[in-house]
């Protein structure tokens, strides 16, 4: 039993306190008492239904006068009448039970409610309380709240890292699975970066502190989970008004049946059956748990809003690179022509390259440096943006980049040089006035990626790439992931245009990306989602932010936002059919008052108990979270 609109015990979370406890064994004294008669001093009164009544039913009549002063219509109002007018024709013995079942199924609730929100806010606890630091060359323990920004903290190897800084003394490997996504340990030296929440392994560190506390990549991430408990989704305005509207059908259903019957134990019947909590507190507890277990899916949910909607997507519109790929160019082969080896293209385009700040450049001389290869300077270099770079080796003009650039010098480029490889970069390679063939760089498509398209297809939604790179490209990787509808060499405009379009033609959209292109089309989305390894702007831009930047955790929040919408529906459907049945069997004479309480109880608890369906599992809560952890919250 619960208030219409979310109570503020409920917001700040449950502890079974025993008070309340003596009040419930207090109550259920009193209504033994009056069955059996114990003590029965007043033939016109019970003064023990009585006086259960005023200790056990004074919650509920507080928040029934409070209710009245604030002109809402609650279902604590409604009990409060029902208890009443069944004293008031000495039904004690059933007023007592109402009560009971009313205490009872309060407290259930607020332990159910008050689990959703302690799995979030524990989360916290998963950081070290008790931290060791040098200060004025003197090692202490110190409390987490007595950190500091700037102090130097020593953390000992299999310890948790307590804050976000730079490695100032000591060589470890840390496991950063929980925050980055990292399946192996990382090197940590002096200079490097190291996040809070992540597990040292090998060796002694000692950190300078950055951020620490809410600060931190791990606190900004709860902060952000609980700031999206604390907005309201729609359907919840919704499930309170539908709480009042069936609290005043109950009321008229009464009146309507005491005139009809003039039967006073249908009327009381009639109110005490009708039951709206399965739906005014099952509704806030289902997206507390929808958002709680996202996050342990890996997906920050900004709020209860997007979260609904993100359950009623029908189109899913992606970026290319970053997204669907790791956004890092990759050297898949060497093509020289014929008469000459791939030392040779190797060492001129890894020599021209050398000064370069291009992605493609950097790839080649990568590559060039892993296979033992030491690049020539070069004695002079240019770079045109769209063509390429021209650069003098060892008094040879050295060419590296596309077809305009060769054509630009008088080359020809066989048609044929690149087929079978649509999807790489146009990156030709010459010497001194001849053609030495083509090096193959390609995005590298995320290995999951394959795997959640299908898993969003198989949901029925519709899947559309929007890519500002070219169409060849964009259409192989389409291709390789089963997508069908493509749209390639847009600018962030053109993106937002596309998303705009699918929104006004009554598609329900959410953007999927990771770069400042995105963030236009991000906010023009229904829901718009960022990976975690995107800039900052897209992080700020979209609604839901996928942590680790696995794709499948954007499908299985997918499948949470459809499954908290099925259980909510089902909520309010389960809720009105209970409802006009009972008021239908309580308006014939066919429910006493105790077994309408009966049934008013159980059926809300069952379906506040769907709801709890959702809410995360005990136990491993803290250490799933915080598997999913990134740094880009």
């Amino acid at each position: 039993m619960t208030r219409t609109s979310a109570p503020a015990a409920h917001e700040h979370g449950h502890t079974f306190e025993w008070s309340e406890m003596l009040r419930i064994l207090l109550v259920a004294f009193a209504a033994t008492a009056v069955w059996f008669r114990f003590w029965e001093p007043l033939p016109s009164v019970s003064v023990m239904g009585v006086a259960g009544l005023l200790i056990g039913g004074w919650p509920i009549f507080r928040e029934a006068l409070e209710s009245v002063a604030a002109k809402r219509m609650t279902m604590e109002l409604s009990m409060s009448i029902a208890i009443v007018a069944a004293a008031a024709i000495s039904e004690f013995f059933t007023a007592l039970v109402i009560t009971l079942f009313v205490l009872v199924a309060e407290e259930l609730e607020g332990m159910t409610v008050s689990r959703g929100r302690h799995a979030i806010r524990d989360l916290l606890d998963f950081l070290p309380r008790a931290i060791s630091v040098r200060r004025a060359g003197v090692v202490s323990e110190v409390d987490a709240d007595a950190l500091a920004v700037g102090d130097a903290v020593l953390v000992n190897p299999g310890g948790r890292i307590p804050v976000d800084g730079i490695v100032i003394a000591g060589h470890s490997f840390v496991d950063q699975a929980r925050i980055t996504g990292e399946s192996m340990p990382l090197e940590k030296t002096v200079g490097v970066s190291v996040f809070a929440g992540s597990i040292n392994q090998s060796g002694a560190l000692e950190i300078r502190a950055e951020r620490i506390g809410r600060d931190t990549s791990y606190g900004k991430i709860i902060e952000a989970v609980e700031q999206a408990e604390r907005s309201r989704a729609p359907v919840q305005r919704l499930a309170d008004r539908l709480a009042g509207y069936l609290v005043y059908f109950a009321l008229g259903a009464a009146v309507l049946t005491y005139v009809l019957t003039r039967d006073i134990r249908a009327t009381i019947s009639v109110i005490i059956v009708t039951g709206a909590c399965g739906i005014a507190a099952g509704t806030p507890l289902a997206i507390l748990g929808a958002i709680g277990r996202a996050a342990r899916a890996g997906a920050i949910v900004k709020g209860g809003l997007f979260l609904e909607q993100l359950g009623q997507v029908d189109t899913v519109v992606l970026d290319k690179t970053g997204t669907l790929t790791f956004g890092q160019p990759e050297l898949r082969a060497l093509i020289p022509v014929a008469g000459v080896d791939e030392t040779t293209l190797l060492d001129a385009a890894a020599s021209a390259e050398l000064r370069s700040e291009h992605p493609l450049g950097k790839t080649i001389l990568a590559h060039a440096q892993a296979r033992g290869r030491s690049p020539k300077e070069p004695q002079h270099f240019n770079y045109t943006p769209g063509h390429g770079i021209d650069a003098v080796v060892d008094g040879e003009l050295v060419l590296v980049g596309n077809r305009a650039l060769m054509r630009d010098h008088g080359l020809v480029v066989p048609d044929d040089l690149l087929a079978g490889h649509r999807e790489a970069s146009e990156v030709f390679v010459a010497r001194a006035g001849v053609l030495l063939g083509a090096i193959v760089i390609a995005d590298v498509v995320r290995p999951e990626a394959s795997q959640a398209i299908a898993a969003i297809h198989a949901m029925g939604i519709k899947t559309i790439l929007l890519t500002g790179d070219a169409t060849p490209v964009a259409e192989v990787v389409a291709k390789q992931l089963g997508i069908t509808e493509v749209a390639a060499s847009l600018l962030p405009e053109d993106k937002r245009q596309r998303v705009r379009r699918l929104v006004v033609g009554g598609r329900k959209v959410a953007m999927v990306g990771d770069g400042v292109n995105d963030a236009p089309a991000l906010i023009e989305a229904h829901v718009g989602v960022a990976m975690g390894s995107g800039t900052d702007v897209a992080r700020e831009s979209a609604d839901v932010v996928l942590l680790g930047n696995d794709l499948v955790k954007f499908v299985e929040t997918l499948a949470i936002a459809r499954r908290t919408r099925r259980i909510i529906w089902a909520n309010f459907a389960g809720t009105i059919g209970v409802d006009l049945v009972g008021i239908g069997l309580a308006a014939f004479g066919l429910l006493n008052p105790l077994v309408a309480a009966f049934i008013h109880v159980a059926s809300e608890l069952a379906f506040i108990l769907n709801s709890a369906r959702l809410l995360p599992a005990r136990g491993s809560d803290t250490e799933s979270v915080s598997r999913t952890m990134t740094s880009g919250s």
